[in-house]
């Protein structure tokens, strides 16, 4: 084990272990605890939920014929992301080919070894791409400047062109659900739009499909299984720009709502597949030039459009409204 995987392990409760030779060499030797279990359970149903829902994999699809790109930062996140669709691929419920791949983008510090390691311990396809990334980055913007806009549209650019090169369907990606609620906040503070990230969606050039299937789940999931799984996590703040940014805020702002009111951040999540166009006030999306009484037009309810003020209106007063 490399001395950062060492030091991650430390750091997690230390808890026994079961050897199951019957499953993907990720999972031959995992906790034995039931919250451990259910756990796991959990992030691969909602991951299928998202898969399903979304129709990530197409009709007729197969290993032979569909692949998929997984793109792997060492984070957590993308960690997670794929050991569940590596274990979803084991248990024949995901037929599609998958291929890890990192992009080595010469940041200062990068432990090289650690991935390479990682991929071959555990028998899982993989391509590092190496590109000096950084150095267009630190070049093109003053030391002052937050790196993570320009070096995102890099990195991206990269991973396409990688999934081209290896006839890949898709580019997956590890972002979740408080991901998708701090850009639609993000969106909404700062760029006057109501937008998040979609689970799906086709790139610009419209020969790439890019998913999201981690989407119906928690951070704080993502973090207990990483934890429990000894992922040897490579640290995203190598570049040193992470530190100030406006998406810490909000993400400590959400975070600091969870807290106060356990389980806000799931009913905010199920509200972004829950859009009412008829209740907002975009003319674009709903026509409302054309409303009109008595022509047959409607809105999509006239109820009370404050779920806040129906639940104590209901409290006071029953059904009597």
């Amino acid at each position: 084990m490399s001395q950062l995987s060492a030091e991650h392990a430390t750091d997690t409760a230390v808890e026994s272990k079961v050897f199951d030779p019957d499953c993907h060499p990720l999972f031959r030797e995992v906790p034995s605890s039931v919250e451990f279990k259910k756990l796991r359970k959990r992030l691969l149903r909602e991951t299928r939920q998202a898969i399903s829902d979304y129709k990530m994999v197409p009709d007729g699809a197969s290993p032979e014929k569909t692949k998929w790109l997984i793109c792997l930062s060492g984070g957590k996140d993308s960690y997670t992301l794929l050991a569940v669709l590596m274990d979803l691929k084991w248990r024949g419920l995901l037929p599609v080919d998958l291929i890890a791949c990192n992009l080595d983008q010469s940041q200062p510090g990068f432990p090289q070894h650690i991935l390479p390691e990682f991929f071959e311990r555990y028998e899982i396809p993989n391509l590092i791409v190496r590109e000096n990334t950084y150095g267009i980055v630190t070049d093109k913007l003053p030391e002052t400047s937050t790196y993570c806009s320009l070096c995102s549209r890099l990195r991206r650019g990269i991973l396409y062109r990688t999934a081209r090169e290896l006839g890949c369907e898709a580019i997956v990606l590890g972002h979740h659900r408080d991901d998708a609620l701090e850009t639609f906040m993000m969106n909404m503070f700062h760029g006057g739009r109501m937008a998040s990230m979609p689970p799906k969606l086709v790139n610009d050039e419209g020969d790439l499909m890019v998913l999201r299937p981690l989407m119906n789940s928690s951070e704080a999931d993502i973090e207990k299984f990483s934890k429990a799984m000894e992922f040897p996590i490579i640290p995203c703040n190598l570049c040193g720009s992470q530190d100030g940014l406006q998406r810490v805020q909000v993400k400590n702002m959400l975070q600091q709502w969870e807290k106060e009111t356990p389980g806000r951040l799931g009913i905010m999540a199920r509200a972004l597949a829950h859009v009412r166009p008829s209740h907002l006030h975009d003319a674009k999306a709903f026509d409302f030039v054309g409303l009109r009484p008595n022509t047959g037009e409607k809105g999509e309810s006239d109820q009370e459009p404050c779920a806040a003020a129906e639940a104590m209106t209901e409290k006071l007063f029953g059904n009597e409204f």
